[in-house]
């Protein structure tokens, strides 16, 4: 039969689909748990590659301070005192400044160095703004600190080696940056690549840990990194595993952690000849 003119087949409303919008639930669901999984497998991934950045400039840091520490022995016949005049609390004619004040200008802060007035304690006030720059250099990144200042001066993350009291008690102190006591390489017998000048002291919050206050020292009495209920100055860090020392000959070497006390030990004295092998020897 014809069909009428103007008038068409017209399709029922059921036989009209208009294309599907977005996603069921389902498929969103699959979506979330794709994604969830991938962030699990990649932030791992990413924090270690950030650890293993921050490790990195946390070695270099220690390295600027060799090439610092050698400096001064260059220009002085000796590697800096640990700490002039030393005082065990604040005030007083004592000096009480620090190893790492004395190799300022080998660390490209020639600046700073000129503002210390090394003829005043590091807490007179004569001292206030030059104390209170803060040097990089001396910071590691993984210690994560949000003020760079303790009590009001630059802070430290890395400390002067006076010795070790995991074998025997530290008097007279037995390491290189010592009290009132700067050495030269030919008292160093144990040999400058056995030998840790400066380690990192950043686990805690430190209350010395200020450049140029001259008790930013420490003797080593426990393992690295052993965490304690007190404050106590040691090799600690916050990096996994281990923490970095400085050595004498100017490397950089990680300890681990779970290296042998005594021959730790032996890596913190300058003369004892205790062992042969040193803590990043290969076993």
């Amino acid at each position: 039969m014809d069909m009428i003119p103007g008038f068409g087949h017209r399709s029922r409303p059921d036989e009209t689909r208009l294309p599907r919008a977005g996603m069921t639930l389902v498929e969103l669901l699959v979506v979330v748990v794709i994604v969830a999984v991938l962030v699990s497998l990649l932030l791992p991934a990413v924090q270690s590659a950030r650890e293993a950045a921050r490790r990195t400039t946390c070695a270099n840091n220690l390295r600027h301070m060799g090439c610092a520490l050698h400096g001064h022995l260059l220009a002085k016949g000796k590697f800096p005192v640990g700490c002039l005049e030393w005082k065990s609390g604040t005030g007083g004619t004592k000096r009480c400044l620090a190893w790492s004040a004395f190799i300022l200008p080998w660390l490209e802060e020639q600046t700073t160095a000129d503002r210390v007035n090394f003829q005043k304690p590091y807490d007179d006030p004569a001292n206030a703004a030059a104390a209170a720059t803060v040097v990089q250099t001396f910071l590691c990144p993984s210690a994560g600190r949000k003020d760079k200042l303790v009590k009001g001066m630059g802070a430290i993350d890395y400390g002067g080696v006076v010795g070790e009291r995991i074998v025997s008690p530290n008097n007279p102190e037995k390491g290189v940056l010592c009290t009132g006591t700067s050495y030269a390489v030919k008292d160093i017998t144990d040999g400058l690549s056995k030998t840790v000048l400066v380690a990192e002291c950043a686990r805690e919050p430190w209350p010395d840990g200020q450049w140029i206050n001259g008790r930013n020292l420490f003797d080593q009495a426990y393992a690295i990194n052993v965490a304690m209920p007190f404050w106590e100055d040691e090799m600690r860090s916050w990096h996994p595993s281990g923490a970095h020392g400085l050595v004498g000959d100017g490397s950089v070497q990680f300890i681990d952690e779970s290296v042998d006390k005594r021959v730790l030990a032996a890596a913190l004295t300058r003369c004892r000849g205790e062992s042969p092998a040193a803590p990043w020897d290969p076993q």
